[in-house]
């Protein structure tokens, strides 16, 4: 093939080459619109007045007396949602319904549970009874005392036992109970509190990872069986919020006050069925999961943990010993 011959080759191949180019130069920038555009309308515009005592009378708020669950309450209680709190502390329960009364001037209603049981629900079916159930948060959880190797967790068995049952078994039986109301109505909203733990594996929170993660699939695969049916199952995945749940004390931009959290979360409701729910835990969830290798995500969460689980334990020590006793930190 001569030198003439190879340059009317190239020849004829520009014109097609430009216009794949330009069809992918096209397409990226299309794209990168519209995130843009879909990002304003989540972060920025929000769907705020979506939930209201429209979708029902009731909220329904399980983990209701600190932390986020607690400000889920508040958050309904001001839009006007009558709201029924379950937790298992008696006296903290009399103390957020009186708050929800006073400040709010809303209806209250308080269910004792110990979510670490599983007798409890008949009781909570009849606490319900009757009642017209708008909202739904799942938020009820609990973690770690400190990361810890699986074997090396104490009293493994019951560890083991009473997170399935605080984490997961109490999002499919609420959800058991509130759900054929809403779908006989073709209208209520459910919010699963996932943890952003639940995104990928944590080791040394092993467990704790792994029940947030089925509460994201649960939430997420809910979501396609009754979207038609008019109801909203959403997955709110958290990075860290200054709750007491995750010992943090000074809020900051990337940890805050769960007020700020929940108001946030609350606007992307309707707008995504899986969310992080603030937009810099969405930043922080976008990176994670689709710019760094899950093997390095795993082995960074990995080498945090370890650091926590040395620095509790050698704090332990230190006032075990000087309290007198001895500590066994293998």
């Amino acid at each position: 093939m001569t030198c003439t011959e190879v340059q009317d080759m190239l020849h004829g191949a520009e014109t097609p080459l430009f216009w794949v180019g330009a069809f992918v130069v096209a397409s990226m920038f299309l794209w990168i619109i519209y995130r843009l555009l879909s990002g304003f309308r989540v972060w920025v515009l929000g769907n705020g007045q979506l939930i209201s005592p429209r979708l029902g009378k009731w909220a329904v708020v399980t983990g209701a007396t600190d932390g986020i669950g607690k400000s889920y309450a508040e958050e309904l209680a001001r839009r006007g949602f009558a709201i029924v709190l379950i937790s298992r502390s008696q006296h903290k329960l009399d103390d957020v319904a009186k708050s929800l009364e006073d400040q709010f001037g809303v209806e209250t209603k308080i269910i004792a549970a110990d979510f670490g049981k599983t007798n409890i629900y008949p009781s909570i079916e009849a606490g319900l009874s009757g009642l017209e159930i708008g909202v739904l948060v799942n938020n009820v959880g609990v973690s770690y005392p400190y990361p810890e190797y699986y074997l090396h967790i104490p009293d493994l068995d019951n560890f083991i036992t009473n997170m399935i049952n605080v984490n997961m078994t109490s999002v499919c039986q609420m959800t058991r109970l509130v759900l054929p109301r809403m779908a006989d109505r073709s209208k209520g909203i459910i919010l699963n509190i996932s943890s952003a733990s639940g995104m990928y594996p944590l080791p040394l929170l092993t467990i704790y990872s792994a029940t947030k993660a089925f509460v994201d699939f649960f939430s997420r695969g809910l979501q396609e069986e009754y979207r038609r049916q008019g109801i909203i199952i959403q997955s709110v995945l958290p990075f860290f919020v200054a709750t007491k749940m995750t010992r943090i004390r000074k809020p900051t931009l990337d940890k805050p006050t769960p007020e700020r959290y929940v108001a946030a979360e609350l606007n992307t409701v309707g707008l995504q069925s899986q969310t992080n729910g603030y937009f810099p835990h969405a930043v922080m969830g976008w990176v994670t999961t689709k710019l760094v290798p899950i093997a390095i995500v795993i082995f960074l969460g990995a080498r945090m943990n370890r650091l926590q689980r040395t620095g509790y334990l050698n704090r332990r020590k230190q006032r075990e010993q000087k309290n007198g006793t001895g500590l066994k930190t293998d």
